[in-house]
């Protein structure tokens, strides 16, 4: 709700939020919950000092006096009156939540629209504008960086926090036999998202190259909303099939056994496609009747050519102190092979949730706001 308006009614007592032509009026209880004053909120941690759970449900919004600038004081039949800023209200009916909209794109995006230098990371703005990068299209490529061990690390904590895994809090990504994963061989590994058998599923991966002295073992990289936008156009019902019905996710190996259930294609709570979980190497046929099988069949076969297609797939090298950073259930990465006899090939991965570049460019924009012009 972006653009959203707020309009004061004193007779009767209402609060409109005011979208276009449309305008919805404000329940007095959700106003009441969200009193701004000291006494019932903590001026340094934002939280609540009182129950909001304890509230009347039949409050009313009984007195508006418009105190300028943008505010108002509110008077409820609880006896509670208080003053508002108005405009905090609003960005709470923002439902993008104060993140930038994403970008869906396909195989023609150029790579110098998502890509920053970084040698400049350390910068507020050059900061800003990696992570909005990174929320707008799911993908953020940042070059120029040392190729000494761990900067991966340094590169991660600058957007979130480094999360461990059985692989540890990063893995390295070369040709070794008898390894296992498929990823830590020179065969090609189509477009997939990782570890969709775990919960939760890590929200961003980062893959910096150390050495590629081989001339194969490209990176891929698909975005699953332009897909999924193809997929709806095509067939609509494949596509909520494969978005309701869970599919089993298992990884094995001598010391673990990971285990999970989640659709193919993923939803918010609002029933917006947010991103996929895919890995042909790891997900198994749900058990379902024979008609239902044949058709959730050919959504899933057609979803994977679609991923396949070089309208929607990037493929590039990724050089020697070049890092990508991807939404990890949006954008589904891959690799073409390589001959390991040609060179060596050495990637370092790392995975960091998305909670945190989220929160990052909420508070790298709110502070550069607040920075008069011309500091």
């Amino acid at each position: 709700m972006n653009g959203v308006r707020l309009k004061l009614v004193t007779a009767p007592p209402r609060v409109l939020a005011q979208t276009g032509n449309t305008a919805v009026e404000l329940p007095a209880l959700w106003l009441r919950e969200r009193c701004q004053d000291p006494v019932s909120l903590d001026p340094q941690t934002q939280q609540r000092l009182f129950d909001p759970h304890r509230l009347p449900d039949d409050l009313a919004l009984v007195r508006i006096e418009e105190s300028g600038g943008n505010r108002a004081r509110l008077a409820f039949s609880d006896g509670y009156a208080g003053e508002y800023d108005l405009s905090r209200l609003a960005d709470e009916l923002d439902s993008g939540d104060g993140l930038p909209a994403e970008i869906p794109w396909r195989a023609d995006l150029p790579l110098e629209a998502v890509s920053v230098d970084g040698r400049i990371l350390d910068g507020d703005e050059a900061r800003l504008r990696s992570v909005e990068t990174l929320l707008t299209h799911g993908i953020v490529i940042i070059r120029n960086l040392s190729t000494h061990p761990e900067c991966i690390l340094e590169v991660a904590r600058r957007f979130g926090y480094v999360r461990e895994t059985n692989f540890g809090r990063l893995f390295e990504v070369y040709s070794r036999p008898g390894s296992n994963d498929l990823a830590y061989r020179p065969v090609p590994l189509s477009a997939h998202t990782d570890n969709p058998y775990r919960e939760p599923v890590p929200g961003v991966q980062l893959l910096h190259c150390l050495v590629n002295e081989t001339t194969g073992g490209w990176s891929t990289l698909v975005d699953s909303l332009s897909v999924a936008q193809a997929l709806q156009e095509e067939d609509p019902e494949g596509l909520q099939l494969l978005a309701a019905t869970p599919v089993r996710f298992r990884f094995i190996d001598a010391n673990e056994e990971l285990i999970e259930r989640r659709p193919i294609v993923q939803r918010d709570l609002g029933g917006q496609i947010t991103g996929v979980h895919y890995s042909p190497r790891l997900d198994f046929l749900p058990l379902l009747d024979p008609a239902t099988t044949r058709r959730f069949q050919r959504a899933r076969r057609r979803l994977s050519e679609l991923f396949a297609d070089p309208r929607f797939e990037l493929r590039f090298p990724l050089r020697a102190g070049e890092l990508m950073m991807f939404n990890n259930s949006r954008v589904l990465h891959g690799r073409t092979a390589y001959d390991p006899n040609e060179g060596h090939r050495h990637l370092q991965g790392c995975y960091i949730d998305l909670d945190g570049p989220r929160s990052l460019y909420r508070t790298l924009k709110r502070k550069l706001e607040s920075v008069p012009a011309g500091r």
